[in-house]
């Protein structure tokens, strides 16, 4: 696979496969392992390169990987996380207040998936929210796959100089928040450092809410196009746990995911991926797998439970899938119960978003009478 600026990597497409690379010891994170990057071979101002060299979890190995994680596990836990729940319905409901103001058509991604994730993860991260909308149009720069060298330097720039100024501010007059929590976080007398708090906090501000937001639209459109499951629903027949699982193996939030790199030759059928390749985990790609799943092009909320890979596998499973999962069924739960007869504005085909790593669409007109 050709990624941008003529980088060529193995695209890791069908769902087995993924799986078992994922977990594989063989294959590791740190961009030292990847000879093209090794030998300085990549084009200057490579859109991608903050993904494979930002400092901290996504980008560790081995114990330095379970180092950070277990640093971060400390103020990231499933009670914290549970006990965001009734914040996340309060802020839910006054957002879809203000959705009910609106006359005539809109578009669902701005006005609700948005926000929402984005309110979220910001108060739990402690970000000032007059810079919440600047943080998340420097991380959209981010993970699109046509921003200009320019644009993707002076964005990853950005985000790094704005989280730095949060993390200066909480060390200053610490707050209950999770930026505080991880500066305090450590074991023994090991912490985290600057350069890994700010690049923890990206991931997090990231990961946050762009996905989220993705989660969310992905399951409104898979929804409205297809009403027979959304009645299923709406009688009870399944719950919206069920919606959001399937909507993250049917149209994954996240497209492909760079990058992985070979420690050692390593043999996937008739290939073998040499030391030093670079691999890019397809989420979206194993979703539709057909060796994998029965009729993988169908959005089934009736489907035999079978694990979907979208929100990672082994060493670095996503962190914040609790949080992710509780947001998502919160959204769509209430927004179907506010508006069940929410329907799609116009028949045509919305653009997608220009990015190979995030997937979902620039915008999703909807109407609700």
């Amino acid at each position: 696979m050709e990624l941008p600026g003529g980088v060529v990597v193995w695209a890791i497409t069908q769902h087995d496969t993924l799986q078992a690379l994922l977990n594989d010891p063989r294959v590791g994170k740190n961009a030292q392992l990847w000879t093209t990057f090794r030998e300085g071979r990549l084009p200057e101002g490579w859109p991608l390169l903050n993904f494979v060299t930002v400092p901290g979890m996504v980008t560790a190995d081995g114990d330095h990987h379970r180092r950070l994680r277990g640093l971060v596990t400390q103020a990231f836990t499933p009670r914290r996380i549970a006990e965001l729940a009734p914040a996340i319905e309060a802020r839910a409901a006054r957002l879809l207040d203000g959705v009910a103001r609106l006359e005539g058509d809109f578009d669902l991604r701005e006005h609700f998936a948005y926000p929402l994730p984005m309110q979220v993860i910001g108060e739990l991260l402690g970000l000032p929210p007059k810079q919440q909308d600047e943080l998340h149009e420097l991380s959209n720069t981010l993970v699109s796959s046509s921003a200009t060298p320019g644009a993707a330097i002076a964005a990853q720039q950005g985000l790094f100089a704005l989280l730095a100024s949060v993390v200066a501010g909480k060390r200053a007059e610490p707050g209950d928040d999770l930026t505080t929590d991880l500066i305090a976080a450590r074991e023994d007398d090991d912490r985290l450092t600057e350069q890994e708090l700010v690049g923890t906090l990206l991931l997090m501000l990231v990961a946050g809410h762009e996905t989220t937001l993705n989660l969310i639209t992905n399951a409104v459109r898979a929804l409205l196009a297809h009403p027979e499951q959304l009645a299923a629903v709406l009688d009870g027949r399944y719950g919206w746990a069920a919606v959001v699982e399937e909507t993250l193996r049917y149209d994954s939030p996240v497209g492909q995911f760079p990058l992985r790199y070979a420690t050692e030759d390593i043999e996937v059928g008739e290939v073998v991926i040499r030391q030093g390749d670079a691999l890019i985990a397809s989420y979206a790609s194993a979703g539709r797998d057909d060796g994998h799943y029965e009729d993988a092009d169908r959005f089934d909320l009736g489907r035999k439970p079978a694990k979907h890979l979208s929100l990672g596998h082994g060493p670095h499973f996503c962190l914040g899938a609790g949080l992710a999962r509780l947001e998502a069924e919160t959204a769509l739960r209430q927004l179907f119960t506010r508006f069940p007869g929410l329907r799609l504005a116009s028949d045509a085909a919305p653009e997608p978003i220009a990015s190979f790593v995030s997937n979902s669409v620039q915008t999703l007109l909807v109407r609700t009478d």
